[in-house]
């Protein structure tokens, strides 16, 4: 008999902890390619995007689990982890007003920055709140069009990596974005598996996801795509940092050992491991790539 968490438990796990390293990882990136760059940390605004970041992604997981339970796509047979809405521990009003919560204290920590960085992270801010809460809310959500990778990509590598440089330096370089680029394909692996972890059940209510477009095959294709990219472009990377581009190299056995694994298992809970894994990974590919560009 499935145990009821807590409401403590509950709102713990409608925050999706085990993947809330996506937003850390291009905070910690833009940071040390900036300390690189002008020999300094603004620990301020660090900690500040740092937050802002985390509480972006909370607010939209949240009207994520809303969402989805509303248009029917959490139903009792999905394969992912329960959701606080569709399991009844937490209503649908609460859910709403914990993601409006989280967003609200995102923009209190936005003030500040805005203060600090100008119109630039004005643009950042409001664009990074209106697509989380565009993600799953909204008459044309896009979670459920096949462009969930390409979101991720951008506002999870281009937009927190350049956004973390900027804020530091109040500039922006070619090598910040590419390193950007870099932690963005991670992240939109993330999604990759969620995506195909799912695909029978959103193809069945409508939710036309890239997976749900292309299938299987092309599919687990893209998820290794995503996870190579990120070495096989480290030597973008040479000009500037020399050898020690090579250094998230050494976080390599770990996706391919995931790539292997999102081959050989069927679809299958064994998936939400993989999910988790694929966030770990990114995380330890953005740790080395910071090392790198701070030794």
């Amino acid at each position: 008999m499935a145990v009821t968490p807590s409401r403590l438990q509950a709102w713990f796990l409608a925050c999706r902890p085990k993947t809330l390293s996506v937003s850390l990882s291009p905070v910690i990136v833009g940071t040390a390619v900036a300390w690189h760059d002008i020999g300094r940390t603004l620990w301020l605004p660090l900690l500040a995007a740092i937050l802002a970041a985390a509480l972006i992604q909370i607010g939209t997981n949240l009207f994520n689990d809303v969402g989805d339970f509303l248009r029917g796509t959490d139903t009792p047979d999905r394969l992912g982890p329960k959701r606080a809405t569709a399991e009844g521990w937490l209503s649908v009003d609460r859910v709403k007003t914990g993601a409006w919560l989280a967003f609200a204290l995102a923009f209190l920590c936005g003030i500040y920055l805005v203060w600090h960085g100008g119109w630039p992270i004005v643009v950042i801010g409001l664009a990074s709140l209106t697509a989380g809460w565009a993600y799953t809310g909204g008459p044309a959500p896009i979670a459920y069009r096949p462009l969930g990778e390409l979101f991720v990509w951008i506002f999870f590598g281009l937009v927190a990596v350049g956004g973390s440089y900027y804020l530091q330096t109040l500039s922006l370089t070619p090598t910040a974005l590419i390193a950007a680029a870099l932690v963005g394909l991670h992240a939109a692996a993330v999604i990759t598996v969620n995506n195909y972890r799912d695909l029978d059940g959103d193809a069945k209510n409508g939710k036309n996801t890239l997976a749900v477009r292309l299938g299987r095959l092309a599919t687990k294709r893209i998820y290794a795509a995503e996870m190579l990219a990120p070495y096989a472009l480290l030597p973008l990377l040479a000009a500037s940092l020399g050898w020690l581009a090579a250094l998230p190299v050494l976080s390599l056995p770990l996706a391919l050992k995931l790539i292997q694994r999102f081959y050989r298992e069927a679809p299958g809970p064994v998936f939400n491991r993989i999910l988790a894994a694929s966030a770990g990974l990114q995380l330890a590919y953005a740790l080395l790539l910071a090392l790198s560009f701070i030794i």
